[in-house]
């Protein structure tokens, strides 16, 4: 992260904001992928689900999301889901009218469908893909997104592959090696990104990384991004694996993300997983990209995480309340 988004970003959370939002807009998915977050009964809280809420469709999902962007005005938006290719016709109008807004713009998606060809040309605009190991793993977790359909879906677009890493794959010597050796020489893949499996407290799932394995897999990605450009993580982003915030509290990305179901209402806390995400297990690249960024000395003095911290309580002070942001939605609404 350049110095100038940094200061971008301290500016929104000073006027009582949160500079990335990320949104469900769709609450129906083809896969049934195991360990996904999303679909865990504890992801939204107070009993509800995410296959159970009220979703939208045609005009009124992009009118609803544009809704809520221009309320929050963030400076980044992911759009997730379900899966967001599901809306894949709302999204070819939505996204144009979001960028045009000035925002950053990433779709995180399985490909199970092709990607749009529109979207090469589009600045600021990121789709990530996600694939959960070699294709002998992967085809049975994400089937019908199965590597075939991902490699014909994304030829000739442009791409980020995020693989969650989980113990099954850590057993194997060489896994991400195999892994980076596959996807490193395409094309289409301009990034390459790696997350730890970050459980609900008191889970016992079998993708849970020992300390062993965790261990194993940060010293393997030290020496990896080294051997391949595409390999986007930078080594602070990798050591914060070894140490990640210990509460929502103490993170980063926590803190300055604001994450909204597929109702357009439901706000999913305390971060994206909702529940009660076992922090100190977590690897998230989003969250251990920016708790190495809170690390960063502005001008080689001061930490950023410091800055945020304490610009959020300012923010805090300055943010509308609750009547201001009904009468705010309300004039939205009638205009």
């Amino acid at each position: 992260m350049q110095t100038s988004e940094i200061l971008k970003a301290w500016n929104r959370i000073l006027q009582g904001g949160r500079p990335s939002l990320s949104i469900e807009i769709t609450r129906e998915c083809p896969l049934r992928c195991p360990g996904c977050y999303a679909y865990e009964d504890q992801h939204l809280g107070g009993g509800v689900t995410l296959r159970v809420l009220n979703d939208r469709k045609g005009q009124a999902l992009v009118d609803g999301v544009l809704e809520v962007v221009d309320r929050f005005r963030p400076l980044h938006l992911s759009l997730v889901g379900g899966d967001p290719l599901v809306r894949y016709r709302e999204l070819e109008t939505m996204v144009p009218l979001l960028l045009a807004r000035g925002i950053h713009v990433q779709i995180v998606t399985s490909a199970f469908r092709p990607l749009s060809a529109s979207w090469d040309l589009l600045p600021h605009m990121n789709v990530v893909v996600s694939v959960d190991g070699l294709q002998p793993e992967h085809d049975v977790r994400r089937s019908p997104a199965t590597y075939v359909r991902v490699l014909d879906n994304i030829a000739g677009r442009r791409v980020t592959i995020h693989c969650t890493v989980t113990a099954q794959m850590m057993k194997r010597p060489g896994y991400l090696k195999d892994f980076l050796d596959f996807w490193t020489p395409r094309t289409e893949v301009q990034k390459i990104w790696f997350s730890i499996f970050t459980p609900q407290v008191g889970d016992t799932s079998p993708e849970i990384l020992s300390r062993e394995e965790r261990r194993q897999l940060i010293a393997d990605l030290l020496v990896l991004r080294r051997q391949y450009p595409k390999l986007d993580m930078p080594e602070a982003l990798i050591r914060q694996m070894s140490s990640p915030p210990s509460n929502p509290s103490e993170c980063v990305f926590a803190l300055t993300t604001q994450t909204i179901s597929a109702d357009l209402k439901t706000e999913i806390t305390p971060c994206q997983f909702g529940g009660t995400p076992d922090c100190q297990s977590c690897g998230c690249i989003a969250s251990m990209g920016l708790a190495a960024v809170a690390e960063h000395k502005l001008g080689g003095l001061i930490p950023v995480g410091a800055i945020f911290k304490a610009s959020l309580k300012i923010g805090e002070l300055r943010a509308p309340r609750p009547a201001e942001l009904k009468r705010a939605q309300g004039a939205s609404a009638s205009g």
